[in-house]
């Protein structure tokens, strides 16, 4: 009988070739989640005082705060808590917040969304800032300009994000200025939109706490290019600069900025919830802090879960335009690891892939 054709056999649709590493990845990212939760939920059950007596006040009988803790099951073993938590996760459900006895759930959404403008606010601020700054300062390499500005954000990178932030309302917020408010209290009665001014004071401040990093990243990642053999090439055969820097440089230096935006995004959420103490503003972090303070292991649990995800998206999504946006990432076979260095990504492979016959 006559074999079949290379060309039929070739025909087959095949899967791309990062998929593999991205259903790896994946597990991955889903397997530290899993961990910090159960670490989480074992470091709430630690926490020195007891949520029933915290419910029920100071001055509860004993009696009360028993029958009490066995109605939440307070009093069971902890790895039975965990599993029966978990198993309530696993079909959507965050549980009920023990302070005000409503679905977890639905805490945390009606803060999500403020938390998510916030930061919205701040990449949308700094992502322009730090590439307009960082190609700037690449173009004038050793400069005044240069010195003058690596200066500046060494000094706002050492500078603590709470002093900024006490800075900032010193600056904008004292009786003689009083041009931005200094508390964020939002009107729960108002679209978030009509009310963005007290939204302006943790945006700046945020934003100060995160261009320097992602700027210094920029321009290292412009230099590496501008000093590329493919520059030089291009410069002898007479191409004009804007177009070698625009067509040419900025793309190859986007790709580290993408794991410098993740990271920035990363930093960004622990960020926010101290910002969010320090402003009152109704975010993710001041309902974080007052169900610390109120002993709600449920929302504490349920809260940190939600960050937890939150950053695994964020490395995963990450991950993934980056071997999409390099060719060799993006058509390797055998790629098992892919890792953060200082010049961005690498890619090791277990072993060189087998030559056709």
């Amino acid at each position: 009988m006559p074999e079949p054709c290379a060309t039929t056999r070739s025909a087959a649709p095949r899967l791309p070739a990062w998929l593999p590493w991205f259903v790896g990845r994946l597990g991955y990212g889903l397997l530290t989640a899993w961990v910090i939760s159960l670490v989480v939920f074992v470091a709430t059950q630690a926490l020195p005082s007891d949520p029933a007596r915290v419910i029920l006040g100071p001055d509860a009988p004993l009696q009360s705060i028993e029958t009490l803790r066995e109605q939440l099951g307070l009093n069971r073993p902890i790895l039975l808590q965990y599993l029966g938590w978990l198993g309530q996760v696993l079909h959507g459900d965050l549980g009920t917040s023990l302070d005000s006895n409503q679905p977890v759930a639905a805490i945390i959404l009606g803060r999500f969304g403020n938390t998510l403008a916030l930061l919205a606010g701040v990449l949308l601020l700094v992502v322009p800032l730090a590439l307009g700054l960082g190609v700037s300062l690449a173009l004038r390499r050793d400069s005044r300009l240069d010195r003058w500005g690596l200066s500046t954000l060494i000094f706002l990178k050492a500078t603590p994000g709470f002093l900024l932030a006490i800075g900032l309302v010193l600056l904008f917020s004292m009786p003689q200025v009083n041009l931005l408010p200094a508390v964020s209290i939002l009107d729960p009665d108002k679209r978030l939109w009509q009310q963005l001014e007290f939204l302006l004071l943790p945006i700046f401040a945020l934003s100060l706490s995160s261009l320097p990093y992602l700027a210094r990243l920029v321009r290292a990642s412009m230099i590496e290019a501008l000093d590329a053999d493919y520059v030089s090439a291009a410069r002898l055969r007479g191409v004009a600069e804007w177009r070698i820097v625009w067509r040419h440089t900025l793309p190859n230096a986007l790709v580290p900025a993408i794991q410098g935006v993740a990271l920035t995004l990363r930093t960004l959420i622990g960020g926010a919830l101290l910002a969010e103490v320090i402003f009152s503003y109704p975010g993710i972090g001041t309902q974080l802090n007052s169900a610390i303070q109120t002993r709600d292991l449920p929302l504490i649990q349920g809260v940190v879960l939600v960050m937890t995800l939150g950053v695994v998206a964020i490395n995963l999504l990450a991950d993934l335009l980056t071997v999409l946006l390099t060719p060799k990432l993006r058509t390797a076979r055998r790629a098992t690891l892919i890792g953060r260095s200082r010049r961005g990504i690498q890619s090791w492979w277990r072993r060189p892939a087998a030559k056709a016959p």
